[in-house]
């Protein structure tokens, strides 16, 4: 059975499935008894683990911690991330600190507007479909009146439906863009919902028949748009320049402030920085919104086609000198939901809103900006000062001692000798290998 290729493995019980899987591995006992280990005992939330995915075996866990003390807008937050790597936990927690004694960070501008296309081809009189555009839009807004009704009793629904001509860049293509507010939700299938609907549209208003030899169009495809363009956060934090000391570990703080500037210059300038350079912003987008239930990855691809919005890519945030003030800021492409989908199904998902006080999901758009500029900071920070390895390495050792299987002695001769140096796996094997008793 190892290494085989399998047919219905969709409809094996959870138990086969596990069993199944442990064969491929040395030790299958072994192997299947940790698999279940992993899921949670409680019956209940244990099927909606295994209802949330397809062919579940058991579930991956990601350390959960949390970055205290994120000020927006004068409201204090202890903020779940979850995420793997510790030095994103204390560098968000660290830069916190810094800017919540500074006032904080503070929401510019925010908006939650977000876009669906139905593609198609045009193969009449381009005149003949501009004609009737206007008819045919009436047409169709007012049969998404009975897909909208819910979502409009929350205070969202249809703000806009536009027809855009795309055959300058492939022959008789169009799409219909429909904007939308979702408002607490996130709202991925009451957008593709309305999107199809608009799709069955075209068909009664321009009387498809799949049996015409010659067709007037095709629809191609209906889906909405993870390039959230339209639904974005503007934060900001400042500080006067001589209040850096504090952190500029002991450069002299012209020094110190000249350095920040020029990273965020050279993010702007240079793809191969700015990649890095939104890496470390989404670190920290990317734990709350897993801690958050939401989706992780619409916020990266979204993320990563704004930098890129006029023909090159481009870091995120930015940093202002003006009158001994430096302010540093971030616009963020940011779809979240705090109500339906995971959010509701997730237990630690439901807990962590309840900890940020069950944000709407504006609220919980500017945190999560905060905390992607905050971690965004720490990181140049240590660019510009120590280096990152210092502070990454060191919150580092905990796992460097536990792949070398370290005794509770060698663990602490090992953070004692290392105190202050630089940390690295090849030192602390070294290290253990010389002090071995």
């Amino acid at each position: 059975m190892k290494n085989m290729i399998i047919k219905g493995f969709s409809k094996l019980s959870e138990e086969e499935k596990r069993n199944f899987i442990s064969i491929q591995c040395k030790n299958s006992v072994r192997t299947s008894a940790q698999l279940k280990h992993f899921l949670v005992d409680d019956p209940v939330e244990r099927k909606h683990f295994l209802e949330l995915s397809e062919n579940t075996i058991s579930s991956f866990h990601t350390p959960y911690g949390i970055a205290p003390n994120i000020v927006v807008d004068g409201k204090i937050y202890h903020v779940p991330m979850a995420i793997e790597e510790s030095s994103v936990v204390a560098a968000a927690s660290h830069s916190a600190r810094f800017w919540a004694e500074r006032g904080g960070f503070r929401v510019k501008q925010i908006s939650t507007i977000k876009l669906g296309h139905v593609y198609f081809r045009w193969f009449s009189d381009p005149v003949e479909l501009l004609g009737q555009w206007e008819i045919l839009k009436r047409f169709l807004l007012e049969r998404l009146k009975k897909v909208a009704d819910s979502m409009v009793l929350r205070g969202g629904g249809i703000l806009g439906l536009e027809l855009q001509d795309r055959t300058d860049t492939i022959q008789y293509l169009y799409k219909l863009e429909l904007e939308v507010d979702t408002v607490n939700s996130m709202g991925a299938n009451f957008i593709n919902t309305c999107l199809e609907d608009m799709a069955e549209g075209l068909d009664f208003f321009f009387g498809g028949d799949p049996h015409m030899e010659e067709k007037k169009y095709q629809v191609v495809m209906a889906i909405l748009s993870n390039y959230t363009s339209k639904c974005t956060v503007s934060i900001e934090a400042s500080c006067k320049v001589e209040e850096l000391k504090s952190i500029s570990e002991g450069m002299d703080v012209e020094t110190f402030t000249d350095k920040m500037d020029l990273a965020y210059k050279i993010a702007h300038t240079d793809p191969y920085r700015a990649a890095t350079h939104n890496k470390g912003i989404m670190n920290g987008v990317d734990a709350v919104l897993m801690a958050t239930g939401n989706d992780y990855r619409v916020a990266e691809a979204a993320a990563h086609a704004f930098a890129s919005r006029d023909g090159q890519y481009r870091g995120l945030s930015w940093c202002m000198i003006n009158d001994l003030v430096l302010t540093i800021g971030l616009t963020l492409p940011l779809a979240v939901g705090t109500v339906g989908g995971i959010t509701n199904l997730h237990p630690l998902a439901r807990r962590s809103l309840e900890i940020l006080g069950n944000p709407t999901a504006k609220e919980l758009m500017g945190i999560v900006a905060a905390v992607g500029l905050a971690s965004n900071f720490a990181a140049i920070r240590s660019l510009v000062t120590t280096g990152i390895q210092k502070g990454h390495m060191r919150l580092h050792l905990s796992n460097i001692l536990n792949m070398l299987n370290a005794t509770t002695d060698q663990r602490m001769e090992t953070e004692v000798h290392f105190n202050g140096k630089k940390v690295s796996y090849a030192a602390v094997k070294h290290f253990l290998n010389g002090n071995q008793h």
